[in-house]
């Protein structure tokens, strides 16, 4: 009963319950180790050989159904053919899944650097005052992020889910896709062939989906943090003035003597000072934790929405009633990209109208100094951007969209 309730315990801590940031980085450290992938450097404890195998076996599945299988039907099959639905249907399956292979090798080979990157986020989070105003709105921004990134993570398991039992609800044999040529299995509808490739597709389609969700998860938390730490900063700076009269109330009820000698101005500027110091501390250690997870992460995202504006044309040009579920599928990849690169910004514009708004005109020359530095950082706003060419942003998932829409259009003309 007691084990029982223990990990009845761990399971909670997954909930909006729990929304300090040592838990998440330990609730996401549990997740990725089922992808095999170690980010917490005090885990010591090795993965399971059974999850290396599985993750291996998924892999290999993946490569041979949706890498291997769709190049050869494009490139040896469809010029036999010369059927382009089903060979758009079959490219687009392996591009708009294909940066799932991508991020799980690039996490493994790197797997070091994100170790690090997991630690500096750590003890940049260890600096806070859990008694502070900061660390409970830190809490409260946290919050927001932790369920983004759990509807994020359950919208991709639902379209995974319902796109792997979805065939076996239809009446007769159908496979995810009914026009995917698996190679090596034709013909694909008859026995042991269909047996075969239902459980290659459906063992590729989950890899292929956890992958993609665990490592959503990884950048919903990391920039998350940083844009909550945004937010909670603004609204300490934004009250700072208040904050420092009513410290100067309470000083003065304690220190008596000091008050006969120093003015309620120079009091009041001492405790701006202070404060100032740690928002410039927090404010400088974010900055530096959202370029290094720029440089780590560009090169993916340029791979990846080079890879899915691709796969939505494809979807477009194999027809909607084949591609119903890959397009969301896609769209959602996109879609969190931009969402995350978007809150990022918002929140550094938040922080830079807080710097306008902190009564700074009441402080003195050195105080009203900090101000500044801070105005001239929070003003080159923070962003991610898909390999320094553009921004992510909701600008961004529309251009996404236009081009898309635009090479499709183009396209479906010069092949009618």
């Amino acid at each position: 009963m007691a084990s029982v309730h223990g990990k009845l315990g761990d399971f909670e801590k997954y909930s909006l319950k729990y929304t300090d940031y040592p838990t998440m980085i330990n609730n996401l450290a549990r997740i990725l180790r089922y992808s095999s992938i170690k980010i917490d450097s005090k885990d010591h404890e090795p993965i399971s050989w059974t999850t290396e195998v599985l993750n291996v076996i998924g892999a290999a599945c993946y490569f041979y159904v949706y890498i291997f299988s769709a190049v050869w039907f494009v490139f040896v099959r469809f010029p036999q053919t010369g059927d382009y639905i089903a060979a758009s249907v079959e490219f687009s399956l392996a591009v708009c899944s294909g940066t799932s292979i991508l991020k799980f090798i690039y996490l493994k080979l790197d797997s070091k650097a994100v170790t690090n990157l997991i630690d500096e986020y750590l003890k940049c989070d260890a600096r806070v005052d859990p008694s502070s105003r900061f660390a409970e709105n830190l809490k409260k921004k946290l919050r927001i992020v932790k369920k983004r990134a759990i509807l994020t993570w359950s919208a991709l398991a639902l379209n995974g889910v319902v796109y792997i039992t979805t065939p076996f609800l239809k009446p007769g044999r159908h496979l995810t896709e009914d026009l995917y040529v698996t190679y090596g299995l034709e013909p694909m509808f008859e026995s042991p062939n269909f047996e075969i490739a239902t459980i290659l597709m459906t063992v590729a389609v989950i890899f292929g989906v956890l992958t993609l969700a665990n490592y959503r998860l990884l950048i919903c938390v990391t920039i998350g943090y940083i844009e909550a730490q945004m937010l909670a900063l603004s609204e300490d700076l934004i009250r700072l003035w208040d904050d420092s009269e009513k410290f100067y109330e309470e000083f003065s009820e304690k220190e008596i003597d000091i008050i006969k000698t120093v003015s309620p101005y120079d009091i009041k500027n001492v405790y701006i000072k202070h404060r100032l110091r740690e928002i410039i501390k927090f404010h400088i250690v974010g900055i530096t934790l959202q370029h290094i997870v720029e440089a780590k992460f560009r090169f993916i995202y340029v791979i990846e929405f080079l890879f899915v504006m691709i796969g939505i044309v494809t979807e477009l040009l194999g027809g909607l009633e084949n591609t119903y579920f890959e397009l969301p599928y896609s769209l959602n990849q996109v879609f969190m990209d931009c969402l995350i690169g978007q809150r990022l910004i918002d929140a550094s514009i938040v922080f830079e109208n807080a710097v306008y708004s902190c009564q700074w005109e009441n402080y003195n020359a050195s105080n009203q100094r900090s101000v500044l530095l801070i105005l001239q950082n929070s003003q080159k706003t923070l962003m991610l951007s898909a390999g320094g060419l553009s921004a992510l942003s909701f600008v961004c998932l529309m251009s996404v969209i236009r081009c898309t829409y635009s090479a499709y259009t183009a396209l479906h003309s010069t092949v009618n």
